[in-house]
């Protein structure tokens, strides 16, 4: 039958199979192999089949809920305007808030038994964002980015390092969950809303932009763009075509790499 575990005892007699619930703690396997006198070699193949069940049977879960939270996402509205000038002039754009994307995330996750969290792994070259999604039964899945520090708007250091952690956080979650921030209001217009770069492009974008320090304000403004994460999906070989041949510009004394 479906899922039996049939054993065969230590006296060599053909046992029926044992009366374990789905989801049996080992303690409770380990009891009840104890019990009917199995030997230590069997016990420990009960386990590893256990586990493996388990794991399979999390791994079911995880993704059932997942299905379930697509059903019914949360909006996520573009509620943060930006607005920074340099010596080229303003920049200005408008981003989802990673509190404000991350609590209705969060909340239409948790009824699926689903949580968000995230780790970070720095080097001198670039800042990497791993995202984890965890069902309570204990299987997750991860998705990551990395970029360099965003040293745009005069920018400290430590602002710098905390911009690009944000932004990546931001992005990964909306990758993971499959879900993408709105356009700011079209006026009433209905119009559909533009596809940007995904996050994995976004990211080689950055890190080209870092690598060969360019100056990003005549780039976007080549790319008719407000900032990195809108230039359109449909222009990402146009981008990189761009950054592949331009020159970057000269680095002034004590100036970062």
């Amino acid at each position: 039958m479906e899922n039996e575990l049939k054993v065969i005892d230590k006296r060599g007699q053909f046992d029926e199979t044992p009366n374990l619930p789905a989801q049996a703690s080992p303690n409770a396997v380990i009891i009840m192999a104890m019990q009917k006198g199995y030997t230590p070699e069997l016990i420990e193949k009960m386990m590893s089949l256990q586990e493996r069940n388990d794991a399979n049977e999390a791994r079911k879960a995880y993704h059932r809920a997942m299905a379930a939270f697509a059903e019914n996402p949360p909006d996520i509205e573009k509620d943060k305007k930006v607005s920074y000038t340099t010596s080229k002039g303003t920049t200005a754009y408008s981003h989802a808030q990673l509190g404000t994307s991350t609590a209705k995330i969060q909340s239409a996750l948790s009824p699926h038994g689903l949580h968000a969290s995230w780790r970070t792994i720095q080097t001198d070259k670039s800042i990497k964002v791993v995202c984890r999604i965890t069902h309570e039964l204990g299987h997750f899945e991860e998705t990551d980015l990395s970029a360099g520090a965003d040293d745009s708007g005069s920018k400290n250091s430590i602002q710098a390092i905390g911009s690009t952690i944000s932004y990546l956080e931001r992005y990964t979650l909306f990758a993971l969950t499959g879900l993408a921030s709105k356009d700011m209001d079209d006026d009433g217009k209905g119009a559909d809303p533009p596809e940007y770069v995904s996050p994995g492009q976004l990211s080689t974008i950055v890190d080209m932009i870092n690598e060969k320090n360019v100056d990003e304000d005549p780039f976007l403004s080549y790319m008719k763009a407000e900032s990195a994460e809108t230039i359109l999906a449909k222009d990402y070989n146009k981008a990189i075509t761009a950054l592949k041949k331009a020159k970057g510009r000269t680095r002034q004394p004590g100036e970062e790499g």
